[in-house]
C-alpha cells in the first residue's frame, strides 16, 4: 500500500538494483525511479493475515503456495511490483527460492485498497495495467472502507474482465480455485471489531 510520493528526484535504477535493496527500504519501482511505501495501517495486515490463512489453509494440502507481502515481481522492463499477498496454483510454475526478483507471474495477485485517491488510482488502474501485461491470470481486489472483494480474470486478448464482485457473507465459488470458499463476513466482522476499538472512550 503506497502513498502518492513519486520519487521524481530519486536516481533511476534498474529491476536488479531495486532487487538488491535492503529489505527495509520499501518500495515499488515505476519507470526506473522508486516509490517511496507507506507503513501499512494495522486493519491493511488484518486483511493480508486473514486470506494468507484462508488460502494456506485451502491450498496447502493441494500444492499451492501462498505468500505475503515482500516478494518483488518485475512486472515490465523498468517496473516492479510487490503485491500484498501472491498464490501459486499448482503447475503454474514458481520462482526458485533463492530469486530476490520474480519474473514468472502469480496465479493470484491481491492488493487491499486504500481510501486515499492516489492510491485508488494505483491499484485500479495502474496495477491493472502492469499485472495484466505480466500475465498475472487473477486479479484479487480488496476495498475494506466498501467491504467489497472482486476478482479480475485475465482474458485471451491480454484484458481483464470482471469474474466476480462480492459484498455479502461468503463467497462460495472462486474462480479458478476449485473448493475454496472465502467466509467474507468473518472478515468484515474483525474490521468492525477494530472501528468499534478505535471509536471506543478513552481509545
Amino acid at each position: 500500500m503506497l502513498r502518492a510520493v513519486t520519487a521524481e528526484s530519486s536516481p533511476e535504477m534498474s529491476l536488479e538494483e531495486w532487487a538488491a535493496m535492503d529489505e527495509d527500504e520499501p518500495g515499488e519501482l515505476v519507470d526506473g525511479r522508486l516509490v517511496e511505501e507507506e507503513v501499512p495501517a494495522y486493519a491493511h495486515e488484518i486483511i493480508v493475515a486473514w486470506f494468507v490463512a484462508a488460502l494456506y489453509n485451502w491450498g496447502r494440502p493441494r500444492g499451492v503456495r501462498v505468500t505475503g507481502s515482500g516478494v518483488k515481481y518485475a512486472v515490465g522492463p523498468r517496473r516492479g511490483r510487490i503485491p500484498d499477498l501472491s498464490v501459486y496454483l499448482p503447475r503454474a510454475g514458481h520462482p526458485r527460492g533463492k530469486d530476490a526478483l520474480a519474473r514468472t507471474p502469480p496465479s493470484i495477485a491481491l492488493e487491499v485498497i486504500s481510501a486515499t485517491p492516489r492510491d485508488h488510482r494505483r491499484d485500479r488502474v495502474e496495477k491493472v495495467a502492469d499485472y495484466s501485461a505480466f500475465g498475472v491470470r487473477w486479479y484479487w481486489l480488496v476495498d475494506p472502507e466498501a467491504r467489497t472483494f472482486e476478482i479480475l480474470e485475465l482474458g485471451s486478448d491480454g484484458r481483464y474482465v470482471h469474474a466476480l464482485g462480492a459484498t455479502g457473507e461468503a463467497v462460495e465459488a472462486v474462480p479458478g480455485c476449485e473448493g475454496l470458499r472465502l467466509e467474507l463476513a468473518s472478515l468484515w466482522a474483525e474490521l468492525d471489531s477494530l472501528e468499534e476499538d478505535d471509536s471506543a472512550p478513552g481509545a
